[in-house]
């Protein structure tokens, strides 16, 4: 297969990337390498898989209509995985216009393209944070989500909106995949595991919101890339389907934090904190669906991929230990 990832130089979309080549897959990486956090960490990320067989980059913006057009105009596709987006709860309320045009303007630009070229399939990121404040756990994907507590989480409900609208008019078969706090090796730095992990390196206090009381289903980015790959290559699936991929662990945080603290061999400072606007005390993923439609089977517990984070972390900032 040919696929367009876009997003190729971040965080899931770098290890998905990864796992296409792997499999003899022909993948064509778009990414706008954007300030929102280190550029060289999307550059590294990049050029990793720029020497891999049957890669080629496009650097470009999703809102790039004509560069998009002209993209699915030269090429031919015969899936598309799109994780662009501008991520982040917080930064969506203090900066909600780069939200309008990334995660609406370029999504509306993916799907117009996939329509056009009838490109057979688009996969694309969703989010947990969609549930909003829901209190009833584990999150389904039949509860209500018209409730959502950040713009962030709007634009994610807002693309599932969309893809729905355009497998109804259109025909396009469209796959959401709703990400819990997906974390590991080339994870991104504005995340609590490396935030919390810079902090204790640094010696500084590591702020914990909500008093420590939060719980997250903190999923490892090869599981994650299981169920992306899965929904690109599965031939049984709905035209239109929005599906969970999480651990269907739901970790308190403060276990979180100690597993982090052992496996850095430091004794953490502690900064108890207030809830923040826009986040929620608990994720936490039923992963039925995605058993069922996707062969779904996340392998990688905490204690397992917390110390493989670690040991990545210390590699790429050639940290001793």
């Amino acid at each position: 297969m040919h696929i367009l990832v876009t997003g190729s130089a971040g965080f899931i979309g770098h290890h998905v990337s990864r796992s296409l080549l792997s499999a003899g897959h022909q993948v064509t990486g778009l990414d706008n390498f954007n300030d929102y956090y280190a550029v060289q960490l999307k550059r590294d990320r990049h050029a990793i898989i720029s020497g891999l067989p049957g890669f080629t980059g496009v650097e470009m913006d999703l809102c790039n209509t004509d560069g998009i057009n002209t993209l699915f105009q030269t090429q031919r596709f015969d899936a598309v995985c799109n994780l662009a987006a501008q991520a982040g709860v917080r930064y969506s309320i203090t900066h909600p216009r780069v939200y309008e045009q990334s995660n609406l303007q370029g999504f509306l630009n993916i799907l117009e393209a996939c329509r056009h070229a009838r490109v057979p399939r688009l996969v694309y990121a969703s989010s947990s944070s969609v549930y909003g404040g829901n209190t009833k756990l584990p999150f389904s994907e039949t509860d209500p989500v018209d409730r959502p507590i950040s713009l962030y989480a709007a634009t994610k409900r807002a693309n599932e909106l969309m893809a729905h609208t355009y497998t109804h008019l259109f025909g396009l078969q469209t796959v959401g995949l709703r990400f819990f706090t997906v974390y590991g090796p080339w994870g991104r730095p504005d995340m609590a595991m490396w935030l919390f992990a810079d902090a204790m390196l640094k010696g500084k206090p590591i702020q914990v919101f909500n008093h420590g009381n939060m719980q997250r289903d903190f999923t490892f980015v090869d599981d994650i890339v299981s169920g992306v790959i899965a929904s690109l290559t599965v031939p049984t699936l709905d035209p239109y389907e929005v599906i969970n991929l999480g651990n269907h662990r739901s970790e308190p945080l403060m276990d979180v934090i100690r597993i982090l603290a052992d496996a850095l061999k430091i004794k953490p400072r502690l900064e108890m904190v207030p809830m923040q606007p826009g986040d929620v005390p608990a994720t936490y993923a039923d992963i039925d669906l995605a058993r069922r439609k996707l062969g779904f089977n996340p392998q990688t517990p905490v204690s397992e991929g917390i110390p493989r984070f670690v040991a990545w972390y210390r590699d790429y900032h050639r940290l001793p230990g």
